[in-house]
């Protein structure tokens, strides 16, 4: 078998096995097959890669120097029909080469296809809004008087009772004894303080309180979260404090929210900046 032949098949090979992932991808996927075709795809762009080198790149030709010899006619040369044949056989070779690349190139670039839209800032947003009304599960509104001192109670938007993003602490402790940042004193009315039901670090339902101590407990590994500074993380694992939900109290006496978190809920991920 010649050189070119040999890369002509191995190009070939690669054109199929690429064709063949794609058409495996389309309808349904099979991990075992699509990862033999894909090494028989990049296996014969290999072999071709490596007979061409070999068999098809011109060598260095090394001329003895000798006398001329005398011919009194003419001999026909093939030296302009080789070069139009090796002209022809390369353009067609390279030709085929793209080919191979390109299908293998569009094989592999398939299966982003399967990302799905980016989620664009649906990390960023709960069903948490201004104006929503602070209710518990049975989907009553609450009002600050509601809640007995040193209580904690899960709540949800009124009109979005059990969104699990939405699920928010609200828990009552002495106004004196908050230590809040100064732009977050005005979202404690009565002492009325909310935040982030889901922990920083796994994303656990932080379910447990201690109220003599004003701190919150993540079950799942053992995060304790600060009431009174904010829900800053003083141990375990976590390292970002629990989103405050920003709320006050409406004409009627019940309990609102000013707005959304205003930093991302659960775990830290890749960008945790949140245009307010």
């Amino acid at each position: 078998m010649t050189g070119s032949r040999a890369v002509v098949l191995s190009l070939v090979a690669s054109s199929l096995a690429s064709l063949g992932l794609v058409a495996l991808y389309v309808i349904g996927g099979n991990p075992q097959a699509e990862g033999i075709l894909l090494g028989l795809a990049l296996g014969g762009l290999g072999a071709a890669f490596v007979i061409w080198s070999i068999t098809l790149l011109d060598a260095p030709v090394e001329v003895e120097e000798r006398h001329p010899l005398r011919s009194d006619g003419a001999k026909p040369s093939t030296a302009e029909a080789r070069e139009a044949g090796d002209v022809t056989r390369r353009t067609f070779l390279t030709r085929l080469l793209l080919g191979a690349g390109g299908l293998l190139a569009a094989a592999l670039a398939i299966p982003v296809l399967s990302l799905g839209p980016q989620p664009g800032r649906s990390l960023f947003r709960t069903a948490w809004s201004a104006g929503a009304r602070l209710a518990g599960p049975d989907g009553a509104p609450i009002r600050p008087d509601d809640l007995v001192l040193d209580s904690v109670r899960t709540v949800f938007p009124q009109d979005r009772v059990g969104t699990a993003d939405a699920a928010t602490l609200l828990i009552r402790v002495r106004p004196e004894d908050l230590r809040l940042p100064a732009e977050r004193a005005a979202w404690a009315p009565g002492g009325v303080i909310g935040y982030s039901k889901i922990c920083t670090h796994a994303g656990c339902p932080v379910g447990l309180y201690r109220a003599q101590d004003h701190a919150l407990l993540c079950p799942c590994h053992q995060s304790t979260f600060d009431v009174l500074e904010g829900a800053r993380p003083t141990s375990g694992p976590a390292a970002r404090p629990l989103p405050q939900l920003p709320i006050t109290v409406d004409e009627e006496g019940y309990l609102v929210a000013m707005s959304d978190f205003p930093e991302p809920i659960g775990p830290s991920f890749w960008d945790v900046t949140h245009d307010a």
